[in-house]
């Protein structure tokens, strides 16, 4: 069995990346994910890695994409300003079907904003940020194991798919200390990286690109690029459900408020009310048929956001008229975490509406 330790989520899944075989990083310091660099820096150049600390967010993102095409597992990291520097080097990455790994530890509000927990990078994340009309898969962790283990679930995901993939955290998840324990990578048979570049002399000439010239290239390109965003929705989401087969409210939430929301959730049940919790671990492929089945059963459902309303609208989309969606949001600012108990009082408020 392995050995229990006691970290940050921060530091879990820079733990998680060196044990997917990442051996090289590429990012600049901005809190509240300072902590995955500074591990980084530390631990690569112990396994013959490379860690850089590019001049700017900019040049860390095209780094990757450079690193990437040469076929070997490379990872960079960010808080939502820096993430947002990121964005033209994502879709430059989507569009040449590049693997990567890029984690956001997102800060709050709009601008610089501030390290308080925040959940309102999910448009920005789950609707592509940048040009282009791409999608990446996005995993969101509510806990430390979690950091770890979706980590390296996202280095496999970059892999089979040819894809960027985004770990979509915030300073709760990523700053908080629990007990992990650091599993090994799980044994996934992947595809031979028969496209990257190798620079040998007399080889075979590869080329990695996202510029498609000739007549109806483009557009069977982008065909191309939608067909496996399909088999994503059909093959990888993941979700988790609490107290849902009886339930006649279903409490959706994600990442840090998925974890009060449990907390509220396990409190209304004491009280006897048949109420259960839907999180989505993959915010795309956003688990449409699971959400749909629960709500259906229930006939209502609250969501809850670290923001003013973001999932609630995939979460209406996924649910049609099945289910009446409402939803309660508490936008980045100090003291923006819900206690259970304010969220038990909006379940109590919600409840009673069912019941009448």
């Amino acid at each position: 069995m392995s050995k229990r330790l006691f970290v940050k989520g921060n530091e879990a899944a820079a733990m998680g990346a060196v044990e997917a075989g990442c051996r090289y990083y590429f990012g600049y310091p901005i809190t509240p994910q300072s902590d995955i660099p500074e591990y980084l820096s530390r631990e690569l150049p112990k396994l013959n890695g490379e860690f850089i600390q590019a001049e700017s967010e900019i040049g860390a993102i095209n780094m990757l994409l450079g690193a990437s095409a040469c076929g070997v597992r490379a990872m960079t990291s960010s808080s939502s300003p820096g993430i947002s520097l990121k964005q033209e080097g994502i879709s430059y990455m989507a569009g040449a079907e590049l693997p990567g790994v890029i984690i956001n530890i997102s800060r709050s509000g709009p601008g610089l904003g501030g390290i308080d927990a925040s959940q309102s990078d999910y448009f920005q994340s789950v609707k592509g940020g940048g040009h282009g009309g791409y999608h990446i898969p996005v995993l969101a962790p509510n806990s430390v194991q979690e950091m770890y283990d979706l980590t390296m679930h996202a280095f496999d995901l970059a892999d089979l798919y040819r894809t960027p993939v985004m770990l979509l955290g915030d300073s709760v998840i990523g700053q908080m200390k629990e007990a992990l324990v650091p599993n090994a990578r799980p044994v996934r048979e992947l595809p031979e990286k028969e496209w990257a570049v190798r620079g040998k002399s007399g080889a075979e000439q590869r080329v990695v690109k996202s510029l498609f010239l000739g007549d109806g290239e483009l557009e069977a390109h982008n065909w191309r690029l939608h067909a496996k965003y399909q088999v994503m929705k059909e093959k990888e989401c993941i979700s988790e459900e609490y107290e849902t087969a009886d339930a006649r409210l279903i409490v959706a939430g994600f990442g840090s408020v998925a974890r009060i929301a449990h907390t509220a959730v396990a409190m209304a049940r004491e009280e006897g009310m048949k109420v259960g919790l839907f999180r989505p671990v993959t915010l795309f492929p956003f688990p449409e048929k699971a959400l749909a089945e629960a709500a259906g059963r229930a006939g209502k459902v609250l969501v809850v956001e670290l923001n003013t309303g973001q999932m609630v609208e995939d979460v209406r989309l996924s649910v049609g008229a099945a289910a009446q969606v409402s939803f309660y949001g508490r936008p980045p600012g100090a003291g923006s975490l819900p206690s259970p108990e304010e969220l038990l009082e909006v379940i109590r408020k919600q409840y009673d509406d069912t019941a009448r």
